[in-house]
This record gives C-alpha cells, structure tokens and sequence, in this order.
C-alpha cells in the first residue's frame, strides 16, 4: 500500500461525498448574492471571534454574544443562508472526523 496513493483517494473521495457537493454547490449560489456573502462572512467572523475568546479562556463580553445570536436569527431566516451554514457544519463535521481519525494513529510525542 502506497500511503500517497491513499491520501489521493482520500481526497477523491471527499470531493465525492454528498456533504462536500452539497457544500460547494450552494457556497456557489450564496456566493452570487453579495449581500448574503457580507452576512455569511459577518456571521462567521464573530463565531470565529467567540471561539477564540473561549480558547484563551476570556470573559466574553455580552455585547459579542447579542451580537452573534442577532447574525443568526437573520441568517436563519434566509432560506439560502441557512442551508448554507448547514452544509457547512455538515462538511465540517466530517473533515474533523477524518483528522480525528489521522489523530489516533498519528501520535506526536512532545
């Protein structure tokens, strides 16, 4: 077994799953809308802002919070954005298992 072959079918068969499709397809008809794309990018921002926070063990500010529940609710009620944001918690979710996956067999000693 060639281990470069395997990540080849790996990666081959990612761009094949249903989630990845589903992902690029409607990153594809989001990306059309401007408005929703500044939203999307928005929303993402202070989600990735908010986990940051939680990672370095800050206080997070109530105003951040408000925030991003009030870019949720708008996002959600966006037909197109939601599906969106689903499919990309859905690709998401299997990319981190396949690096789970990795991680068990990969052990780094430090």
């Amino acid at each position: 077994m060639n281990v470069h072959d395997e990540a080849h079918n790996l990666a081959r068969a990612i761009r094949e799953s249903p989630e990845y499709k589903e992902y690029v397809q409607l990153k594809e008809a989001a990306s059309q809308n401007e408005e929703l794309t500044n939203m999307l990018n928005d929303f993402r921002s202070k989600q990735i802002e908010l986990q940051a926070k939680q990672m370095m063990g800050e206080d997070i500010a109530p105003e951040l919070m408000q925030n991003i529940q009030a870019l949720s609710q708008i996002v959600m009620k966006d037909p197109l954005a939601m599906q969106y944001v689903q499919a990309e918690a859905r690709f998401t979710l299997m990319v981190n298992d396949v690096f789970n996956i990795l991680g068990e067999v990969i052990k780094f000693d430090r």
